[in-house]
């Protein structure tokens, strides 16, 4: 049969086509999701290019700080004013001042920064680091599939979803041209840089073309699985109809690249089409030239990613209970400024959670190594002190319902007992 002529009969000539029982069941409880789906949901957003920790989660209140970075330090919250100091968190941590939309985060209690966290591996590659963080297997270069995908295949699905949500097309999805290593793996997963671009809006000319062309490249990876899942993919977006959304009231994301994939996140946890992980990763985070303090290349980064998490958040209102964000970044950056006023690839780094009914608590999370020559790593780095895989386990386990650590994260044997307690 013409490949031209079995697209041209859109989704529902599948039916006619002989296919098997299972596909039939699925996609007739996937038209009826978007009235059913319920769960926990996660959402990971990557920092890809080792975002400068010390800058992000100031540690005003340690000397060596200031000691290290004398024109690139951001001042104390006493000493700056809304737009160069700090925006103090506990008296001794402080945010910088561009993440201005995380302080009422934190005041709420939804914000958990988490400091000196990262990989164990000594690797100063960007590649490698963010191969080891997304295959939850620090060095160990032979892993094939990424921890995310790993979760959908041994959790089976999150405690609370229904019979229609463990059979979404769009249970785990990236936002992005082709699947990320952390959902690499034999799970289904959607990979897409736009709704708009996965979805059906017209009936056959311009619309088949587009469909067929997505087909033939799916942009390196549109969807991981077969063909026919695309298909069902596509039935359950228009059943959706999340074209159509529109923000809470007063809600503006920002027009960046990545405020309209967190936009789009939100319309696919709207819509009620069985999400469960979704992924996001943002560049630019590679500071080595003229990065900047309370302004600059950095602070310019920090204000769109804060703006368009803080308008996700917002968005979501009460969903928030059921949704956990977690943020992170290959490795942070070194102590010392450079030459050129910028920093060098480092070693531990920072991570924010957000969500997930977490109570009331406001506490900056990990235990902090200091920063006087004597306590950095290999003479130059924030020492390392909480491993991002006990963070990972933490909101696998506590927030979607994983029960074996083990197969998520092969060979790491920190276990519940290295949780941080970042959940309520």
């Amino acid at each position: 049969m013409n490949r031209r002529i079995f697209l041209k009969g859109g989704a529902l000539s599948l039916l006619t086509l002989g296919l098997s029982p299972s596909f039939l069941r699925r996609t007739a409880l996937a038209m009826e999701l978007p009235k059913a789906a319920k769960g926990k949901t996660l959402i990971v957003l990557f920092q890809r290019g080792a975002a400068d920790a010390l800058n992000v989660l100031v540690p005003f209140g340690d000397a060596g700080y200031y000691n290290a970075r004398p024109q690139l330090a951001i001042a104390t919250p006493a000493r700056g004013n809304g737009t160069t100091g700090a925006i103090d968190l506990d008296g001794y941590f402080g945010l910088h001042p561009a993440l201005q939309r995380f302080k009422p985060l934190w005041d709420r209690g939804l914000l958990a920064p988490i400091h000196a966290v990262g990989s164990p591996s000594a690797t100063r590659s960007h590649f490698d680091a963010q191969d080891y963080m997304e295959t939850g297997t620090p060095d160990k270069k032979g892993t094939t599939d990424g921890w995310l995908n790993r979760y959908l295949a041994v959790k089976g699905t999150c405690a609370s979803c229904t019979l229609e949500a463990m059979h979404s097309p769009f249970r785990a999805v990236a936002m992005a041209a082709q699947t990320p290593r952390i959902l690499e793996g034999a799970s289904p997963v959607v990979a897409m840089n736009s709704i708009e671009e996965f979805s059906i809006r017209s009936n056959g000319g311009a619309a088949d073309a587009r469909i067929e062309a997505l087909y033939r490249t799916g942009k390196a990876d549109l969807v991981h699985g077969s063909g026919s899942d695309m298909f069902e993919a596509l039935r359950v977006l228009k059943a959706a109809n999340p074209l159509q959304y529109r923000p809470a009231a007063g809600v503006q994301y920002p027009r960046s690249p990545f405020g309209q994939r967190l936009l789009q996140i939100a319309q696919l946890v709207k819509a009620g089409v069985g999400l469960e992980v979704a992924f996001a990763d943002v560049g630019g985070w590679d500071t080595h030239v003229n990065q900047g303090g309370a302004q600059g290349q950095l602070a310019n980064r920090l204000r769109d990613f804060s703006d368009s998490i803080g308008a996700l958040v917002a968005d979501l209102g009460d969903r928030m209970d059921d949704v956990v964000i977690l943020t992170c970044s290959e490795f942070g950056r070194t102590v010392r400024q450079n030459g050129t006023g910028g920093t060098d690839h480092g070693h531990a780094g920072a991570m924010f959670v957000i969500g997930g009914n977490r109570g009331a608590s406001r506490k900056v999370f990990g235990r902090w190594p200091g920063l006087a020559p004597e306590q950095l790593y290999e003479g130059r780095d924030l020492a390392l002190t909480t491993d991002f895989r006990a963070v990972f386990s933490e909101i696998a386990a506590r927030h979607l319902g994983a029960k074996d650590g083990a197969a998520m994260f092969p060979g790491y044997t920190g276990g519940a007992g290295s949780w941080l307690g970042l959940l309520g």
